[in-house]
């Protein structure tokens, strides 16, 4: 598994997301996705959410993914 893999499969599991997946050792990764589909849900859900695009792989592939996972407000507000 790969960081690459890991964004294109956020990204086209969350129509519009914007993911920076980082992660150099195969199955340890950390990602900050942005999606307006987060807006309004509490952070546990904006994280299921996020490992679902991930389906199997999460627990298998995927051994650990920190996330980070805002609002484009929220973001631009980071920025």
């Amino acid at each position: 598994m790969n960081a690459d893999l890991i964004q294109q499969l956020i990204e086209a599991g969350l129509p519009g997301a914007r993911a920076d997946v980082q992660g150099d050792d195969g199955v340890h990764f950390e990602a900050t996705v942005v999606s307006d589909a987060f807006r309004g849900k509490l952070p546990l859900a904006r994280h299921r959410m996020v490992y679902a695009t991930l389906g199997d792989r999460m627990g298998g592939e995927i051994h650990a993914l920190a996330l980070r996972t805002l609002t484009p407000d929220e973001a631009q507000a980071r920025a």
